[in-house]
């Protein structure tokens, strides 16, 4: 089975309380989804590797450190969007790509409309963003979709997830670590999470 992180930082807690609050209006939402996911990103990187290299500061020269790896970001359209700038703060070199796919509402499987990958892999690693995760069939498809491109090593990082999602995730690729806000109770339904704090791509954009 894939690791599943929930972080458990007081700064994410207070976050995604106010995310979840209906009465956020999109500005503060979007700014939300943009910490939040520098906050999981910070977690979801502790373990790249780095290279020594030479640095000079004003005084001296020193051996430093530097990503080893060239890392991808593949946000998930629309909702993936707001996560990818967040994250961009922190790996200011990374490559974005974007997959595009939506959830039909009558059977809630993904129907892809965009994927403009190069023939080969441009980087070593991926990390995938959604802010959440109800069935998981768009991160499926999307963890599908990196896997023939041929990255060997991906994560996913998304807000709130449902266990069903997250089961669905973790049984068809064990080897993608998970980082996430919550782990919410379960989808209604309509496949919407519980609690959850709504449509995430309709409440950063103001739609719907």
């Amino acid at each position: 089975m894939s690791e599943v992180h929930i972080s458990v930082h007081p700064l994410v807690k207070c976050k995604l309380t106010q995310l979840r609050d209906k009465a956020t209006g999109p500005k503060m939402f979007r700014d939300l989804v943009r910490e939040l996911s520098m906050l999981l990103a910070y977690e979801a990187c502790a373990d790249m590797e780095v290279v020594r290299n030479q640095v000079a500061t004003p005084l001296a020269t020193m051996l430093g450190w530097y990503l080893k790896d060239k890392v991808g970001l593949v946000p998930i359209l629309r909702a993936g969007l707001g996560m990818a700038d967040g994250v961009q703060d922190l790996i200011p070199d990374a490559q974005v790509w974007h997959v595009g796919l939506y959830r039909d509402e009558e059977t809630l499987c993904p129907v892809p409309y965009y994927n403009k990958l190069p023939d080969k892999p441009t980087v070593d690693v991926c990390i995938v963003l959604d802010p959440m995760i109800a069935t998981g069939g768009s991160a499926v498809a999307t963890v599908d979709s990196l896997k023939k491109w041929g990255v060997k090593r991906i994560k996913f990082i998304g807000l709130i997830a449902a266990s069903e999602g997250v089961r669905n995730l973790n049984e068809s690729h064990p080897d993608v670590p998970i980082y996430l806000a919550s782990l919410d109770e379960c989808l209604n339904e309509f496949g919407y999470i519980l609690p959850g704090c709504g449509d995430a791509g309709h409440r950063q954009f103001g739609t719907g």
